[in-house]
């Protein structure tokens, strides 16, 4: 009882669970080209899938089909600029199973379809260090492409 009345335990309940929030995220990360879902990824964290994702927006912002979404979008973006590949091999290659789901997921973030991004910027990486390269590309988060970019 007196653990209660002190926030020890709630403390130490809190910090178990931001562990387990990075070990779905580091998954995230490692696996987005494998088919995941938040059901999945909440029964491996033993949470549930509403628990799971209420605790995710609040540690990082978004929900985790959102974060995967992103994750996968920035990879495609690197495959694209390379241009060795088709729009939708990018979109398989990335992990997203429909087309449709993918060009629009792109859209919302980069601010164009994938094709058009694809022409724009083949090469324009050419010569940056990764890390800087990845800073330059990364995608808009947490909100969509203003709105006069779309076409």
């Amino acid at each position: 009882m007196i653990w209660h009345v002190t926030g020890r335990p709630a403390a130490d309940q809190h910090l178990r669970d931001l562990a387990l929030l990075r070990r779905v995220r580091d998954r995230i990360d490692r696996d987005y080209a494998q088919p995941l879902d938040v059901g999945a990824l909440a029964r491996d964290a033993h949470m549930s899938a509403g628990h799971l994702s209420r605790q995710f927006r609040l540690a990082y912002g978004e929900s985790p089909y959102s974060y995967l979404m992103t994750r996968r979008i920035e990879r495609a973006m690197a495959m694209l600029r390379r241009g060795d590949l088709s729009v939708t091999e990018v979109c398989f290659e990335v992990g997203c199973s429909s087309l449709g789901t993918f060009s629009t997921r792109f859209t919302e973030l980069v601010g164009m379809p994938p094709s058009a991004y694809r022409r724009q910027e083949v090469g324009a990486t050419t010569g940056m260090t990764p890390c800087v390269a990845k800073q330059v590309t990364r995608p808009v988060r947490h909100r969509e492409a203003p709105a006069a970019s779309r076409r």
